[in-house]
């Protein structure tokens, strides 16, 4: 007798978040199925509901688990007796290498509807992309050295804006060859993380 899907999978909830990190990975976050990911783990099509109410509240989750990565890479960048500009380098590189490794879980941290939509954002998601942010803009206000909060604010924009349009240009093979020209990765990625903002006027 043929074996009939049931609710049982041992911790359906880590499975399902494996599951789904790897099939955005293969065919971008839109697409995704809590039906299908329940069919890929031999449970019945309503288990996965147990854990998640709809295919949102699954991807707020792993939105939430890539910003959580993201604050492990910065607080690794500020370890060790290095200077702050360098911190701030070293944490711009672990940005980067998320986008690179991770490209579609950071199109849905950064670039989906779960932070910016009409929808109210899952609480932790905001919360932990909030954290996420003090954390590089503390790592910015280091580096320039002054308490001016406003070369702060526009420094850690500045720093976003050419770190997430870099990644989002590489993942979209937008950098064509004759763009790049005899530039190496690594001397592109120095490029784009030693930008600096214009001095801010006084208002």
């Amino acid at each position: 007798m043929e074996k009939k899907p049931g609710y049982h999978h041992g911790d359906l909830r880590a499975a399902l978040l494996k599951a789904a990190a790897e099939e955005i990975e293969r065919n971008g976050y839109e697409t995704l199925s809590l039906r299908e990911l329940a069919t890929s783990l031999d449970v019945s099509r309503a288990a996965p509901y147990r854990h998640f109410p709809d295919k949102r509240a699954l991807l707020a989750t792993l939105a939430t688990e890539g910003f959580e990565q993201l604050i492990a890479m910065y607080r690794a960048a500020s370890l060790g007796n290095k200077s702050a500009e360098a911190r701030l380098k070293d944490a711009g590189i672990g940005y980067l290498e998320l986008a690179t490794k991770r490209p579609q879980l950071f199109r849905l941290m950064f670039a989906s509807d779960l932070l910016g939509g009409n929808e109210p954002p899952d609480p932790k998601l905001a919360e932990t992309a909030f954290q996420s942010y003090q954390l590089f803009e503390s790592m910015v206000a280091d580096a320039l050295g002054h308490p001016d909060i406003r070369a702060v604010k526009a420094a850690t924009i500045a720093g976003m804006s050419a770190t997430y349009g870099f990644a989002l240009l590489s993942m979209g093979g937008r950098l064509r060859p004759f763009m790049i020209g005899d530039l190496t990765q690594s001397q592109l990625v120095e490029a784009v993380l030693s930008l600096r903002p214009a001095k801010i006027p006084n208002a």
